[in-house]
């Protein structure tokens, strides 16, 4: 997920009316498999988009892979670039040390690849090197922590962390929107990301239209670990809770273990993310855990067809615009029982 501190501008692009594509999003994706992400050249038909062409050799950088999601992201884009014959993909060592990201990128502009695939550990610190790859020709695609240039890109490729705070709220007020007087939680991940800000303020903002509030907030970071201990906080200060919401799948661990130790049942929880074991538990029905809500671990499987398009000079099927669009937003959709099914096969393990 996003930890950086350009992410704020999703909303702010919205509302300066950015173009913005709503895909359907597939959440990938079980480290080590080969799950077909939609797509490829084996049996594209002739004249569509997937059809083969000159092949496209494609440099990729991300961070470290020390977090469920974004373990996915690197596996995902992978798996996608696999199914594609004509992609060449070169793969750089994730990694959080931005000096090294920096001269992964410069390596990619010496080798003259045709375009990068870029989630950069510092949206800010990493736009300098993208600005310089697109000053040579090579198409860069942003994926998820935004560049502070948009001319450091030629395709962004978006989360919806506010988004994914409507998503949850709307579906709580759905449960509880009848009774005022319900008591909603919320435990958020890292408070000073404004990832976190963005995701709570869209909960805030959505519980408001059906007469909710947040009566009780704690932060964790992101881990099972804090999410446990930030859990045990909330469930000693708050004797009652109807619904609550967790940010992070990879931290809800920590939480529903908190949430079973404490005895606790009066509730129901919404998870964040779109993890495969919150949504086993949600097939299961047997815990607390309802819910969760998508943040799509596809964006750099996104990033490598957008790239290879931008390349071949081809446009996104069933638009009528005949170049790719300048910013895609993912849909921050909510997993319940009753679709479940339909997303649990691509989700990643956390």
């Amino acid at each position: 997920m996003s930890l950086s501190r350009t992410t704020t501008k999703i909303a702010a692009g919205l509302a300066a009316g950015t173009t913005v594509l709503a895909l359907a999003a597939c959440t990938s994706n079980d480290s080590g498999d080969d799950e077909d992400l939609g797509g490829g050249t084996s049996e594209a038909e002739q004249g569509s988009n997937d059809e083969e062409g000159d092949t496209v050799v494609i440099g990729f950088s991300a961070p470290a892979a020390d977090h469920g999601w974004m373990g996915s992201i690197t596996e995902s884009t992978r798996n996608v670039a696999d199914q594609y014959g004509d992609v060449d993909l070169r793969v750089a060592e994730g990694t959080n040390d931005v000096n090294l990201q920096i001269s992964q990128v410069e390596t990619f502009i010496n080798e003259g690849v045709d375009a990068i695939v870029l989630l950069p550990f510092d949206g800010a610190a990493m736009t300098p090197v993208a600005l310089r790859a697109m000053e040579a020709g090579i198409p860069v695609v942003n994926v998820d922590r935004e560049f502070d240039d948009p001319n450091a890109a030629r395709v962004t490729v978006l989360g919806d962390n506010y988004g994914m705070g409507v998503s949850a709220g709307t579906y709580i007020c759905e449960q509880l929107g009848d009774d005022p007087d319900a008591v909603v939680a919320e435990i958020a991940g890292i408070d000073s990301l404004p990832l976190t800000q963005d995701r709570s303020q869209g909960f805030e903002d959505s519980l408001s239209e059906c007469g909710l509030k947040v009566s009780n907030r704690v932060a964790a970071d992101f881990t099972v670990e804090g999410g446990e201990e930030a859990a045990a906080n909330l469930l000693q200060a708050a004797p009652r809770i109807d619904a609550l919401w967790n940010h992070d799948d990879d931290q809800g661990v920590g939480v529903l273990a908190a949430i079973e130790n404490a005895g606790r049942d009066e509730l129901f929880m919404v998870g964040g993310a779109g993890s495969a074991n919150a949504m086993r538990a949600i097939q299961d029905g047997d815990s607390v855990l309802q819910a969760t809500v998508i943040y799509p671990s596809t964006q750099g499987a996104d990033g490598v067809k957008l790239a290879r398009l931008l390349v071949q000079q081809k446009a996104l099927g069933d638009l009528v615009e005949v170049e790719v669009p300048r910013t895609i937003q993912l849909y921050a959709p909510v997993v319940t029982s009753e679709n479940v099914d339909q997303f649990i096969d691509t989700a990643f393990e956390s």
